[in-house]
């Protein structure tokens, strides 16, 4: 972990350089706002929402790293996935005397109150790749293009079928496939932008029989996972083969947006008597991903899990620290995103960041080069 936030802090100078000139990066100069302020007389309130996933440890430990490498003095604060102590922790930072706010949201529309205290003081909001709902009181977002995460995976679950090449040409499967879907949590705004977005890849082969979808579950409040609990989706999924694999069919593909609910879906798979470990005859089913846990990269290298989506959160953190500083200098941070996310009061101007998919060929040039996990790592399914 120390040498991904080794590289975040190197990358935050390089951004926040950026920013400063105008170039490109959440960061740019200008706008409203007063004069701004030495960092070292700012503070900035840092609210995460649980440390039960690796991903958000390393977020905010990217972001606390990168603020504090520039002079602020950051108030982390992780809240288990339970609502009210992000509501309390986030109040308590406003009385502390907090400037500015990073918030990743649990639940998106739960923190009305928190936010009209924190306009009421004047202290900008930065939703970090969560989007906060139902209130104005919310400057800035930083985030993935969700819509182009969903599709990547949706096109990730083709490709591991064999309906699709890498460059998008017709593969030589021809079907019908069996597939389950699965979405992420409904309190998190993001579920619905991957789930659509993988939807409109997998749509129409399922309007036209090439892809079947054997439970009938094929709504977003029929697939989604409360929290993305990985045994939630264990369960679900065994409930799965359970009620509508049990004529001796099988279960071809699941799309996946995480891969907690990932390895999950694969435990219950395997129990069942999936995957080249139990049964040759009966191999894995193609199963997707996103966020490319170390875990999940070990199954992908072991071809247990087919793929999943980067999202290299060390950019993401170099994002939210130029928005920050950006607000601190008395502007507003520079959007390359003004209308997509429309949070049920207003769109907020947002920097999105690309995504990459990643096959076991991938892991080498993607991860391992890049020094998001070493070799070892990998080799291993352990951080160091």
């Amino acid at each position: 972990m120390s040498k991904r936030l080794g590289f975040a802090a190197l990358s935050a100078g390089m951004a926040l350089t950026l920013a400063a000139c105008g170039g490109e990066g959440a960061g740019g100069s200008g706008g409203a706002g007063g004069e701004g302020a030495a960092a070292e007389d700012l503070a900035i309130g840092v609210s995460m929402p649980t440390q039960t996933s690796e991903r958000w440890i390393a977020d905010g430990n990217n972001v606390k790293e990168q603020l504090e490498g520039e002079g602020y003095t950051v108030d982390l604060q992780y809240a288990n996935d339970d609502i009210p102590t992000q509501s309390q922790q986030i109040d308590q930072m406003i009385t502390e005397g907090a400037d500015i706010l990073v918030v990743a949201a649990i639940d998106g529309t739960a923190l009305s109150g928190q936010l009209e205290n924190a306009a009421a003081n004047n202290i900008p909001v930065v939703s970090y790749d969560r989007l906060i709902r139902d209130t104005e009181n919310v400057d800035f977002y930083v985030t993935f293009d969700n819509f182009a995460v969903g599709q990547a995976q949706g096109n990730a679950l083709l490709q591991g079928l064999g309906l699709r090449n890498e460059d998008g040409s017709p593969g030589t499967a021809t079907g019908p496939f069996n597939i389950e879907l699965f979405a992420g949590s409904l309190d998190d705004n993001n579920a619905f932008f991957f789930f659509n977005g993988a939807m409109d890849v997998l749509q129409p082969l399922i309007d036209d029989g090439t892809l079947v979808v054997k439970s009938g579950q094929t709504n977003i409040e029929q697939a989604a996972i409360l929290r993305w609990q990985q045994e939630t989706a264990q369960r679900r999924m065994e409930d799965l083969l359970t009620s509508a694999y049990n004529d001796g069919s099988r279960v071809d593909g699941v799309l996946s947006p995480y891969d907690g609910l990932s390895r999950g879906i694969i435990t219950a798979l395997q129990n069942a008597g999936y995957g080249p470990t139990l049964d040759a005859a009966n191999p894995m089913a193609v199963v997707t991903g996103q966020d490319a846990e170390i875990a999940s990269v070990k199954l992908i290298q072991d071809g247990v899990q087919s793929s999943t989506i980067f999202k290299d959160t060390r950019l993401l953190a170099e994002q939210a620290v130029a928005a920050a500083s950006a607000f601190a200098e008395g502007g507003e941070p520079q959007a390359n995103d003004t209308e997509t996310y429309d949070n049920g009061v207003k769109v907020v101007p947002s920097y999105l960041l690309p995504v990459e998919t990643v096959f076991a060929d991938d892991i080498q040039s993607v991860l391992i080069d890049s020094g998001y996990w070493t070799a070892d790592e990998v080799a291993s399914g352990q951080s160091d």
